[in-house]
C-alpha cells in the first residue's frame, strides 16, 4: 500500500541526505591537504509508481555518483625548488607500489623531494616520471623515473685560450729565455688553467718576452707533474709563438705551436692561444693583445674547458624542463617532468595518499610536456592548495541536515498514520 511505500520514501531521503553528509564532511576534512579536489554528492529519483488514470508516484531518491569537483586550487610559494604545482589541467605521475598496486599513479600533489639514490619522490617513495636526458642534454622520448642525484657533468679539454692584454712598449729587452728561470728571462705573466680529456687540471703561467722593438716572444709553462713523460717541479713548455706590432701599438702578426701531452690522457691535445685579430688577417689589432707605453696588464684570460662535476642544485621551468647546476660552473637540461590528461579526469578513482588511477570511464592518460597538448603549467617551488570552499560547504552541511530532518518526519508521519490504522482494530 501506498502508506508503506512512504516509509520507504522516507528511507531513500534519509539515506540520500546522509550519503551527502560524508561527501561534505570527507570535504572539509580535506580542506587543508595538498593538491586535494572536492567531491559533490549528485543525486538521482529512484523508478516511480505508475497508477492507472492518476499518473506516477515517485520512490524516492538515490545516489548517482559522487563527482569530484576539478576547479583550480590557489598557489602557495613554499621556495623548495623541488615542490611543484600545475595551474590549468593535468596530472603528476608518479610509479611505484602503494596498497597492494603496483604502476603508475596520478597526483595534483606536488611535495617532491629527492631520495637518498638520487631519484625524484613524492612523500611515499614513489617515483615521479618524466623524460631523461643525455649527457649532452637531449630529452629522450620514453617515459621513466627522474634521477637527478648520480648525474654528472662530463669535463671538456681545453681548445681555446682567450687573452686580452697590454705589453709595455717601452719595456726593456729580455735575457735570452731560459725555461728554468722564466721570471728571470721575461717582462710579463699572466696564469690560466688548462684541461685535460680527464678533466684534470694544468696550472699554466704564459710569460711573454720582449726581443726586439715591436717583437715578443711568448711561452705557456706548466709543472712536469702532469705531463707525459715529465715530472714533478720541472717546468715543461706546452706551446709557444712570436708577436708582432706595428707603430701604432696594434697586434700585426702572431705565430704559435703547441705540444701538450697531459699524463693519461688524450694527447698531444690541440691547443689555439687566441690573442686577438691581427692587422695581417684583416683585423683591427686591437681586439686582444696590444703594445701601448701603459704598464703590462692582463684585462681578460679564459679557456673553453672544464672539469667534471657534480649537481650543485635543480631548478624547474614552466614546461617541465629540469636544469641542473654543476660544481664546475656547467649547467644543463637533466630531463623534463611528464604530465598527464585524460579525456575524462572527473572519472579517475581515488586510492588514497593523494592518488588516482585509471578506470574504464576515465580514458587512458596522454602524457607529454607541460603547457602543451591542453596540460597545464608548472610553477616550481610552490604548492597547489585544496579547492574545498568550506563557505559552500557549511551551506551544503545546513542544507543536508534540513533534508534528513524533512525525511525523517516522513517516516515519523507514516508511522503515525499506520498506528492509527492498527487503532480502528480495536
Amino acid at each position: 500500500m501506498s502508506l508503506l511505500s512512504s516509509l520507504y520514501t522516507g528511507t531513500t531521503g534519509l539515506e540520500a541526505n546522509s550519503e551527502d553528509l560524508s561527501v561534505i564532511g570527507d570535504n572539509i576534512a580535506n580542506a587543508s591537504t595538498i593538491g586535494f579536489k572536492a567531491s559533490r554528492a549528485d543525486f538521482e529519483d529512484q523508478l516511480s509508481q505508475s497508477l492507472i488514470g492518476t499518473g506516477q508516484i515517485g520512490m524516492g531518491a538515490q545516489l548517482q555518483r559522487v563527482q569530484q569537483v576539478l576547479t583550480q586550487g590557489s598557489l602557495t610559494t613554499t621556495g623548495i625548488n623541488t615542490d611543484l604545482a600545475l595551474q590549468g589541467n593535468g596530472y603528476f605521475v608518479v610509479n611505484g607500489a602503494y596498497n597492494g598496486q603496483t604502476g603508475n599513479f596520478f597526483t595534483r600533489d606536488g611535495q617532491f623531494s629527492i631520495d637518498s639514490t638520487g631519484y625524484l619522490v613524492n612523500q611515499d617513495g614513489l617515483r615521479v616520471q618524466g623524460f631523461t636526458a643525455s649527457p649532452a642534454g637531449v630529452l629522450g622520448s620514453t617515459l621513466g623515473d627522474l634521477n637527478l642525484g648520480a648525474v654528472a657533468s662530463q669535463p671538456l679539454a681545453t681548445t681555446t685560450v682567450s687573452a686580452k692584454a697590454n705589453l709595455q712598449s717601452d719595456a726593456p729587452v729580455a735575457a735570452a729565455w731560459d725555461i728554468t728561470r722564466p721570471d728571470a728571462t721575461s717582462n710579463f705573466a699572466t696564469g690560466v688553467t688548462i684541461y685535460d680529456s680527464l678533466g684534470a687540471a694544468h696550472a699554466t703561467t704564459v710569460y711573454f718576452a720582449k726581443n726586439g722593438a715591436g717583437t715578443w716572444d711568448w711561452h705557456a709553462v706548466t709543472d712536469g707533474a702532469g705531463i707525459s713523460g715529465g715530472s714533478a717541479g720541472t717546468p715543461v713548455e706546452i706551446a709557444n709563438g712570436t708577436l708582432t706590432f706595428d707603430s701604432s701599438g696594434k697586434l700585426q702578426d702572431m705565430t704559435q705551436t703547441s705540444n701538450f701531452n697531459p699524463l693519461g690522457a688524450v694527447g698531444p691535445q690541440a691547443l689555439t692561444f687566441n690573442f686577438g685579430d691581427t692587422l695581417n688577417s684583416g683585423g683591427t689589432g686591437l681586439s686582444g693583445i696590444t703594445q701601448f707605453a701603459a704598464s703590462s696588464t692582463a684585462t681578460f684570460v679564459d679557456q673553453d674547458g672544464y672539469g667534471a662535476g657534480e649537481v650543485t642544485g635543480i631548478s624547474i621551468s614552466s614546461d617541465g624542463k629540469i636544469t641542473g647546476s654543476f660544481t664546475n660552473g656547467q649547467t644543463r637540461i637533466l630531463g623534463e617532468v611528464g604530465v598527464a590528461s585524460f579525456a575524462a579526469p572527473d572519472r579517475l578513482a581515488r586510492d588514497g595518499a593523494n592518488l588516482l588511477a585509471t578506470t574504464q570511464d576515465s580514458g587512458q592518460p596522454t602524457i607529454g610536456a607541460a603547457g602543451g597538448g591542453g596540460r597545464g603549467s608548472i610553477t616550481a617551488g610552490a604548492l597547489e592548495q585544496s579547492n574545498v570552499d568550506l563557505a559552500g560547504e557549511f551551506v551544503r552541511m545546513i542544507a543536508a541536515q534540513r533534508g534528513f530532518s524533512a525525511n525523517s518526519k516522513t517516516v515519523n508521519t507514516a508511522d503515525q498514520m499506520l498506528q492509527e490504522l492498527i487503532q480502528l482494530k480495536r
